[in-house]
């Protein structure tokens, strides 16, 4: 009887007062749940942005490296040839048995390192003049096994285990080479003793979504060369550095950080991508990602050294740096041609106006003072209709590839070459 009753309008009210309570209650907890979000997607979001600044801060790095590597290329490689061709001029001229021959073998090799060094920048920057081929993955590499055994030596059990499927790639046989080369040699430091080295192929397709949610994938079909070893593996820091330049964990005078840079600009000059997985102590894996070429491959020939060919035709040799003129007048007329020598463009014209029943081949430089090489080419042609042309270049800045790739068709010779390599070029050129 104490108990107080209530009128309707009072329950009414209260519940009412509870009802508005309890939907304040709700949209505090909605306008919460929904700030904790908005503050983890800007967390998200502002991660995602210093890692796209890091990769940009990353891809200018290389770019640099780059523009500089073909900078240095052009006069670097003329100078290498200056040396390598006097020197190889001299070894003819000098008696096996003399004291002297011996010195100018190590000048040749220290120009060839040298030259060899010079094409690892240009690969790395995707500036390396390229002829790329259609190839089966599978036998190239199996051309090359035995070089690659001798290569990480006895101790380093090679393994090769193909892929089913036949494997077409286009790209430059000597790309595969080198890709392979280093990843050996890394492999082989990395086991330092008794290990293993695994080379395998097989075949991947990655769609749309999947590359979404994978960084660095590329949707497409993929010819998936990889390389595994058991050696000591790498620390997640040293991962992000491995591609870089210049950067090494060897001891001084044992790597030039060069390898791992090579083989990256090789693949992303192929369209490819690659990924690596390493752990401390459970060794490296390489996977690399080749576009799968849907034509019919061919097998990679292997080079064999061939007699020097000689000829009789006549030249026109242009080139503006004076003594890669003259060595390169002096190596034709050994082989037996006749030169016709011009510093520039212009002067290349008169003579080919003055001599163009005689003139067989013209073999130019790419890059030049006023006209490049393929301009040059072009104007020459209503002078002399069937000329044939032969490009040389330490670095062709794009006149006559794109990206490094050659265009269908072109005879061209990288400098610096050595005498085997020019006397068969010429002939090349000359026997289309």
């Amino acid at each position: 009887d104490r108990v107080p009753r209530w009128s309707r309008e009072t329950v009414d009210c209260v519940m009412s007062f509870y009802a508005r309570l309890a939907d304040q209650i709700s949209t505090l907890s909605y306008s919460n749940l929904k700030l904790a979000q908005a503050l983890e997607e800007r967390k998200r979001t502002e991660g995602e942005r210093e890692k796209l600044q890091e990769q940009l801060n990353q891809v200018q790095k290389m770019e640099s490296v780059g523009r500089l590597a073909g900078g240095v290329a052009h006069d670097f490689n003329n100078m290498l040839g200056v040396i390598l061709g006097h020197t190889e001029l001299a070894l003819r001229k000098a008696y096996p048995s003399q004291p002297l021959c011996s010195d100018l073998q190590e000048i040749r090799k220290a120009a060839e390192r040298s030259a060899k060094l010079v094409r690892q920048l240009l690969a790395f920057a995707r500036k390396e003049t390229i002829a790329p081929k259609v190839l089966d993955l599978n036998r190239t590499v199996e051309g090359m096994l035995q070089m690659f055994r001798r290569l990480i030596g006895e101790d380093i059990d090679l393994v090769w285990l193909p892929g089913v499927r036949e494997c077409p790639v286009k790209m430059d046989p000597s790309q595969i080479d080198q890709i392979l080369a280093n990843l050996c040699v890394n492999a082989r430091d990395a086991i330092g003793g008794v290990g293993k080295v695994i080379i395998e192929t097989a075949d991947a397709v990655f769609d749309y979504e999947y590359c979404l949610n994978h960084p660095g994938f590329v949707s497409g079909e993929f010819v998936l060369l990889t390389v595994s070893d058991d050696g000591c593996g790498m620390e997640k820091e040293m991962l992000n550095k491995i591609f870089e330049p210049f950067f090494t964990t060897k001891a001084v005078g044992e790597g030039t950080g060069l390898g791992l840079a090579t083989v990256f600009g090789i693949v992303k000059q192929n369209n490819g991508f690659i990924n690596v997985y390493s752990e401390p102590g459970h060794g490296t894996t390489f996977k690399i990602y080749l576009p799968r070429y849907s034509a019919k491959a061919i097998v990679a020939k292997s080079e064999t050294l061939e007699p020097i060919r000689k000829g009789h035709e006549t030249i026109l040799l242009v080139e503006d740096e004076p003594a890669i003129l003259e060595l390169g007048k002096m190596m034709l007329e050994s082989f037996g041609y006749s030169v016709l020598t011009a510093s520039t463009p212009y002067e290349a014209i008169n003579l080919a106006d003055e001599n163009a029943k005689e003139i067989n081949l013209l073999m130019t430089d790419v890059v030049m003072p006023g006209m490049n090489g393929r301009e040059l080419a072009k104007k020459l042609v209503p002078i002399i209709p069937d000329l044939t042309c032969l490009f040389m270049s330490g670095y062709t800045a794009d006149v006559i590839a794109h990206r490094g790739v050659l265009d269908e068709g072109v005879s061209f010779i990288q400098k610096p070459f050595s005498m085997q390599t020019l006397a068969g070029k010429v002939r090349e050129a000359l026997d289309k």
